[in-house]
């Protein structure tokens, strides 16, 4: 959620940033503007109609001792009453209203990013060079297939298409890769959490998703007295909400988690013809990196959070660069995003394997998420950031087709090998 005062002092600099992320949000900014002026004219009268109210009744006693009739004085209490109890009516229809368009606005993008979307996303470095081989290798489905690590079909069986199964060494591999992720950061001083797969609206809410992407979850049904929840489609979604409601300390932040969650989303039934296989499902693997920062550390916060997904990447031994993204293309709550795109030779381009983001205030005036530094009453807001670390849905078909063999064995990268068991995966083990 953006912050009030901001657009209250700079109307036209938040409409215009919005632009750049491709809203345009001149109109709903001018009703925010109104309702917020006749909210706390509201406000205000309320509070000015109760002060009175307390006046008049602690006169009540004395004018009882004196003698005087006290019904005119009950007259008017009951008169402010009424208006009090009409205003508060009136109150909450504006501040509802007022709430919604709020938390329709996506987060406003940093300065320094390009305007418009895809097509302005700038790649800022490279690492290695394009696997080159003298052999015509196959595709990652095929291999997969072929070496029984993958069982689409019966993945499809099971739950339709944008869904598969793992089997044995693909199963090793699949683990091993989570292992890898996973060690590499409790070594970064990283927390483990082990969050629930099934979250509430306020999580959803928190992170920026809803109300405007509820849609895009699964959400499961409900009896009438039971909460409502929906599918996680990132432990992100979890764990910006582990603070909610609360006030930190400044020697709390900064706050550091890790969460392995398989992720489910609905959109992945509109992929592309050349993103076969696991690109894109309805389910896949995830290890998050999410941190609580003071606003003023929350740029380094974000190189770190780069640096590690960019680290996971070089270990494997891919090729891969990393992309900032423009305005237009970061997420409704992103402030930033750098996107990490490994090449999978079959695609004849790169897929992002990791976005990682900074949302600055924006998920935690939504979270209520403050803390309160050392020596002082007043409370902030502090700064919240994600990325993935990482998604292995694209990083499997990456590593199969770039470490393939003539034979069509597929070399284990050696950072995987203590966890798969064996350097190389042949047919026979399957």
């Amino acid at each position: 959620m953006l912050d009030i005062k901001l657009i209250r002092e700079n109307p036209d600099d938040v409409v215009a940033r919005l632009a750049a992320k491709g809203k345009d949000a001149a109109e709903d900014i001018k009703k925010i503007l109104e309702l917020d002026e006749r909210r706390r004219a509201m406000i205000a009268e309320n509070e000015a109609k109760k002060a009175e109210q307390n006046k008049q009744s602690k006169m009540i006693p004395q004018l009882k001792k004196e003698g005087k009739d006290t019904a005119p004085v009950f007259a008017a209490m009951k008169e402010m009453s009424e208006a009090i109890k009409k205003n508060d009516a009136e109150l909450s229809k504006i501040e509802e209203e007022y709430n919604n368009l709020m938390l329709g606005l996506p987060n406003l993008p940093d300065r320094d990013l390009k305007p418009g979307g895809k097509e302005n996303n700038e790649p800022i470095r490279y690492f290695g060079e394009p696997h080159k081989f003298d052999f015509e290798p196959k595709n990652h489905v095929d291999l997969c297939t072929d070496l029984g690590l993958i069982d689409y079909k019966r993945g499809a069986k099971l739950s339709g298409n944008g869904f598969w199964l793992y089997r044995g060494m693909g199963s090793r591999l699949e683990w091993a890769l989570l292992n890898y992720f996973i060690d590499t950061h409790i070594g970064d001083g990283y927390e483990l959490v082990l969050v629930p797969h099934m979250l509430g609206y306020e999580c959803g809410l928190t992170a920026g998703q809803f109300p405007k992407f509820r849609d895009e979850v699964y959400w499961l049904e409900a009896a009438e007295d039971e909460r409502r929840r929906f599918m996680l489609p990132t432990a992100e979604t979890a764990l910006v909400s582990l603070h909610r409601d609360e006030i930190l300390t400044e020697a709390d932040l900064p706050r550091k988690y890790i969460s392995y969650t398989p992720c489910f989303r609905r959109e992945a039934g509109s992929y592309r013809a050349d993103e076969r296989g696991m690109v894109r499902g309805h389910q896949f693997n995830k290890v998050e990196m999410v941190q609580y920062t003071l606003p003023e550390k929350s740029d380094e916060a974000f190189e770190e959070l780069v640096t590690k997904a960019e680290n996971l990447v070089k270990g494997l031994g891919f090729h891969f660069r990393t992309v900032k993204l423009a305005a237009a293309d970061c997420s409704a709550s992103m402030a930033r995003t750098y996107d990490i795109e490994i090449h999978i030779p079959s695609m004849n381009g790169y897929k992002e394997v990791s976005s990682v983001s900074n949302a600055r205030d924006y998920q935690a005036r939504r979270g209520s998420i403050r803390f309160r530094r050392e020596g002082s009453n007043k409370t902030e807001f502090c700064h919240t950031l994600n990325g993935s670390g990482l998604a292995t849905s694209r990083i499997f078909p990456a590593l199969v087709e770039q470490n393939q063999n003539a034979d069509g064995s597929i070399n284990v990268p050696d950072v995987l090998r203590k966890y798969v068991g064996v350097d190389v995966l042949r047919k026979e083990d399957k």
